[in-house]
């Protein structure tokens, strides 16, 4: 458990708890500024995810687990031994803050288990030892897909990677610049090409503050540049994170994620996806029963609070797109490493 709340977050700070309230590092404010935003209950939670305060699909259940506690407080304060059923709306609540990202309802419906083996008496202790189990297992995984993922990179070698799959995205160290900082330390890569990533500007944001604290090569890029870059060579991989894997190893990753990996298998550059198996669906067939979130089209219309776009345009902003299994070349996985992932794969992965 957190002892000492540090003074602004840090890439590794993207939920702490700290004196019985759950601190989230405030993304949308980076890197201009680091801040926590201190929550006391799963309603401020959910906002907090639907609102992109945290964001990552790893950081996002590691949040979800976290407000079930602050739930389950609020539900024995007013109902007693009677908190069980008091609690289901909360819990109703933060499954539903975001629809793409998995790890949501894996980290509430896990919680959710742990509540149905409870008694009657205050489960604060239970649900909170539960909740840094699931913060510390996920740090713990995205150690281990570093090292997995690094083992497949033959180098020196240029990387690209899309929105932000870092420390800041997880429990700590990263799914995708988690195998980028492993493969750096073994001297095998040289440089990261981080796409900006419209509209939210992750990579610009997060990814580049992000490698820049780590002392990584990193260069920003327009999203519509890794086309250019892929064609003068020296680029080996594509590595991103993702918010779902369905069952076939279909992805679902920031929009724009698609594009890319069609680029890079014409360019002769392969595609790694790093994440957790929290963020596998073995319920969906394919990727077209991903459910893909659509956000407020302001967000594409303006940027940093200007708009961009003459009044009355019409705008489509879905959050996510599919990249089909077969563009990509490794699904990396704290379990193991999936090449040319098929169902049969993903089932002998997941067993």
């Amino acid at each position: 458990m957190q002892t000492t709340l540090p003074a602004a977050p840090t890439p590794d700070d993207a939920a702490l708890w700290h004196g019985g309230r759950l601190y989230l590092a405030d993304q949308r404010l980076l890197p201009d500024r680091a801040e926590f935003l201190a929550l006391d209950d799963a309603a401020g939670v959910a906002e907090a995810i639907r609102a992109m305060v945290v964001r990552g699909a790893p950081a996002i259940g590691v949040a979800a687990a976290y407000g079930v506690v602050l739930a389950a407080r609020t539900a024995f304060r007013g109902a007693g031994p009677g908190w069980q059923g008091a609690i289901t709306p909360d819990l109703e609540l933060l499954a539903q803050a975001r629809p793409t990202a998995v790890n949501l309802a894996w980290a509430v419906r896990r919680m959710a288990a742990l509540i149905a083996r409870l008694d009657g008496a205050d489960p604060e202790p239970a649900l909170l030892a539960e909740a840094l189990s699931i913060h510390a297992e996920d740090r713990a995984a995205n150690r281990r897909m570093g090292d997995l993922g690094a083992g497949l990179i033959t180098g020196p070698t240029a990387v690209i990677t899309h929105c932000n799959a870092g420390a800041i995205a997880t429990g700590g160290y990263g799914t995708a610049l988690g195998v980028i900082r492993s493969a750096y330390a073994a001297g095998k890569v040289r440089r990261v090409y981080a796409d900006e990533t419209r509209p939210w500007m992750q990579g610009a944001r997060l990814t580049a503050w992000e490698l820049m604290d780590s002392g990584i090569p990193v260069t920003l890029q327009a999203d519509g540049a890794a086309a250019s870059l892929m064609a003068g060579g020296g680029v080996g991989w594509v590595i991103v994170g993702s918010d779902r894997i369905a069952a076939n190893g279909d992805v679902a990753n920031k929009i724009g994620t698609y594009g890319l990996a069609i680029l890079a298998r014409y360019h002769g550059v392969k595609v790694m996806v790093a994440a957790p198996t929290s963020t596998v669906d073995m319920d969906l067939s394919c990727g077209g029963d991903i459910p893909i979130e659509e956000r407020d089209p302001e967000e594409l219309l303006s940027c940093g609070g200007r708009r961009l776009a003459p009044a009355g345009c019409a705008a489509r902003n879905p959050v996510f797109d599919v990249t089909p299994a077969a563009l990509v070349d490794a699904i990396v996985t704290e379990r193991g490493v999936v090449l040319a992932p098929t169902l049969e794969k993903m089932r002998a992965l997941m067993g």
